[in-house]
Parts: structure tokens; C-alpha cells; sequence
């Protein structure tokens, strides 16, 4: 088929490749100018839909940037996304194109959004709402395995517009997924549902942790572990290792904008803000466990990791940041060690962060990669493993959230 692409950075960009990989003809337009793999680029967004049978939007939808989850945010007004960019883009496309072309969104946005602020700005296309479940580090593969395919119509209809979209992903997924179509509100409310419900899986098992810390006599892993097996009522396996919170440029900002949603639809409660303030006490918590151990043997704090998680040069809602934001708040600026963000660090000797952890992080889909060191630490550091995984027999090493005490 002939697909087009606009907006090409770090997501539009490995899916624009993966189609165009899969055998489709694809063109690709970007603000910024890109070289893409087997994609011939366009200069405009007129040359970019011109003959296509379905045009993909991947452009942002940015929040405020004191959003993102980095820094504490309850104590901040709600607020939506910005929708300008996709507004813009949606003008300029509907210009250039027919109801014979298919219109395709894939950026997250709040639920009711398409509906009152995209629709009335496309009456010279169709138009498919078609979020994404993608994560940084592993885009190209979770776009050909995705656990499932969103998409939403007006009403919902199943045939039409819905049934093109299922016959283009045959052609190009690897894994079977599963369809769900709906409307386009049913459609926003899964996407961002579904990342804060992650979002909660976390801080829940987070809290344990923190139960653990200071309850003692309690390995969080013996308590999460049979949660995870309780597989008939409550949840699955994903997301059940206690150790960092979310991060990212997804579930965190989702969280936020979810509170700006409870408020305008005057639910009466706001769990999201709930949800992002335990992130916040969470990670407040492991910089306190982190400032004790420095001032009580003068040293140092090393955060092993800057990017939101492994194999990523994102600091997109990083949680490392976050715990180092509540550090310096406790009188320590920690030094970051993280080579994917210039932090090059060759060793390092005192209180030690394991922050990422390939491992738990990649675990989803299959692989096996442990975790190696980004420096060389030095013996008689002080090692606080929040994964409790790590071991050494040059290093104090503490299994946060493991307080169970040995016979």
C-alpha cells in the first residue's frame, strides 16, 4: 500500500521504517530534516499525503514541561496536553486530501479530545483514532508485537474505515494481535487507562517495598511474588518487581493530565493524583535511605542510571532525576553515572544507586540481558540495590525492601 508518515522523530521514525521494511511504500515528513531507511522523504505535507491510501500522524502532544514527571507535580495545577501541533498538522493534511484516503492518529491524547477538538478541522478525509502501546528502547519491535491494536471510529463500527486499518496491520504484524475497536473516546480512554494502570501496578508494589523498609522482618519479593501468581482475579506477571517508580515520556505525564480530567468532569475523587503522589514519597523515601547511609559515613551519592530506564538517552520523566531532585533537597547533589546521557563516570566509591536494571525492565519481551556496570565501584562503597539482584563481596550491599531477617 502507499502509507504516509507525518512526523518522523523517535517513534514515527522506526515505525515509518518497520512498514516500509514489510514491503509498503512509504513517504515520510518531519519538521526537522531526517534521512530515512527505505523511506523517501518529502519536504512538505502536501507532497507527503499526495496518493496515499492511509497517512499516520506521529507528532507530539507536549505537556508543560514542569509536567513530566522528573519533579514533584502534586503540588501543580492540573493541566491538558497541548494539542497544537496535531491541530496544525490536521489542518494542513485535510487540505491536501480525499474521503478516499484514510487519516490516521496514533499521539496520546485525554479522552473526549478527538471529538471536540479534532473532527470539526478533517471534513475532507476519514479519520481513525489508532494510539500506539510503544516504549522507548524497543520501539521497532513493539510496533510489529503489540499486545493490542486500538482503533477508534466515530461509532464504533467495526466495518468501513476499522476494517482497512485491521487489513493493513495483517500485513505487517508479527505476533497475532488482538483488535479492539471502538470509538474514538473508547479508544483514548484505552490508551491512557491502560498506562496508568501500569502506573498504579507500581506505586502498589512500591508501597510494599516501602512497608518493608520500615516495618522490617519482610522480604517485599516473598510478598509480591504471590500477588503476581494470583493471575485469576487481580493482574499478571508485568510490573510486579518492587524497585524504581514509572517513568518515561508516557505514564507519568498521563497520570497528570488524568488529574486535569477528574477535575473537569467533577468526578469527586482523583486517584491520579493520589497515584503520582506516592510516586513522589517513594522516591523521596529511597533519598532519604540514600542521604543516611552518606551522612552517616561521609559519602558521596552515585546514581547508577540518568535515562528513564536502561538502553535509552531519554531523561523523559527520569525517576533517577526525581530522587535526585529530593537529595539535593536533603543537602547531597548526587552525581549521575550513565554513559547513554554523557555522564561518564570511570568509578566511583560511596553510596551507590543501582537505578536501572535491563533485566526487569526488557523482561516483557523475552530477553535475558542482565544489567552490566556503567563504572567500576570500588570497594568499601555502600551498594542499594532496589532490584536486589546485585552481589559483591567488595561492597556493603542493601536489598532495599528486603528487611527479612536471616537465621
Amino acid at each position: 500500500m502507499n502509507i504516509g508518515f507525518i512526523g518522523t522523530g523517535k517513534l514515527g521514525m522506526p515505525c515509518a521504517q518497520v512498514i516500509a521494511s514489510k514491503g509498503h511504500n512509504v513517504t515520510g515528513y518531519d519538521i526537522a530534516q531526517r534521512i530515512g531507511y527505505q523511506i523517501t522523504m518529502k519536504s512538505t505535507i502536501k507532497d507527503t499525503v499526495q496518493d496515499r491510501d492511509i497517512v499516520f500522524i506521529a507528532v507530539p502532544t507536549p505537556h508543560d514541561s514542569d509536567y513530566d514527571g522528573r519533579e514533584p507535580t502534586s503540588h501543580l495545577a492540573p493541566k491538558d496536553f497541548n494539542y497544537d501541533i496535531v491541530k496544525e498538522v490536521l489542518e494542513e493534511a485535510n487540505k491536501h486530501m480525499t474521503k478516499n484516503q484514510l487519516l490516521v492518529l496514533i499521539s496520546t491524547v485525554l479522552p473526549g479530545t478527538t471529538r471536540r477538538e479534532f473532527i470539526q478541522l478533517i471534513p475532507n478525509t476519514r479519520f481513525v483514532y489508532n494510539p500506539y502501546l510503544i516504549a522507548m528502547g524497543s520501539v521497532a519491535w513493539d510496533m510489529v508485537n503489540p499486545e493490542m491494536i486500538m482503533i477508534g471510529t466515530e461509532d464504533g463500527s467495526t466495518t468501513g474505515d476499522a476494517a482497512q486499518l485491521v487489513d493493513f496491520y495483517k500485513t505487517i504484524m508479527e505476533n497475532n494481535p488482538r483488535y479492539e475497536i471502538g470509538t474514538w473516546d473508547e479508544c483514548e480512554c484505552i490508551k491512557v487507562f491502560y498506562n496508568t494502570f501500569i502506573s498504579t501496578k507500581i506505586g502498589l508494589v512500591n508501597m510494599i517495598q516501602d512497608v518493608a523498609v520500615k516495618q522490617g522482618n519482610i522480604n517485599v519479593d516473598i510478598v509480591t511474588n504471590a500477588l503476581a501468581k494470583s493471575t485469576m482475579r487481580i493482574m499478571g506477571p508485568q510490573y510486579m518487581t518492587a524497585g524504581l517508580g514509572d517513568g518515561g515520556g508516557c505514564h507519568p505525564r498521563d497520570n497528570i493530565a488524568l488529574r486535569y480530567m477528574a477535575q473537569e468532569l467533577d468526578l469527586g475523587y482523583d486517584l491520579f493524583d493520589a497515584v503520582m503522589n506516592a510516586r513522589e514519597i517513594q522516591a523521596e523515601n529511597l533519598a532519604k535511605e540514600l542521604v543516611k547511609h552518606a551522612d552517616k559515613h561521609n559519602m558521596s551519592i552515585f546514581i547508577h542510571g540518568k535515562s528513564y530506564k536502561p538502553g535509552v538517552e531519554y531523561c523523559d520523566g527520569s525517576y533517577s532525576l526525581l530522587i535526585g531532585h529530593y537529595c539535593i533537597q536533603l543537602g547531597h547533589v548526587p552525581i549521575y553515572v550513565d554513559p547513554l546521557t554523557g555522564d561518564q563516570v570511570e568509578e566511583c566509591y560511596g553510596v551507590v544507586l543501582l537505578a536501572h536494571n535491563k533485566k526487569v525492565t526488557y523482561d516483557y519481551r523475552g530477553a535475558n540481558e542482565n544489567q552490566e556496570l556503567y563504572c567500576t565501584i570500588q570497594k568499601g562503597s555502600i551498594v542499594i540495590d532496589p532490584w536486589r539482584t546485585f552481589k559483591s563481596n567488595d561492597s556493603v550491599v542493601i536489598h532495599y525492601g528486603n528487611t527479612r531477617i536471616t537465621p
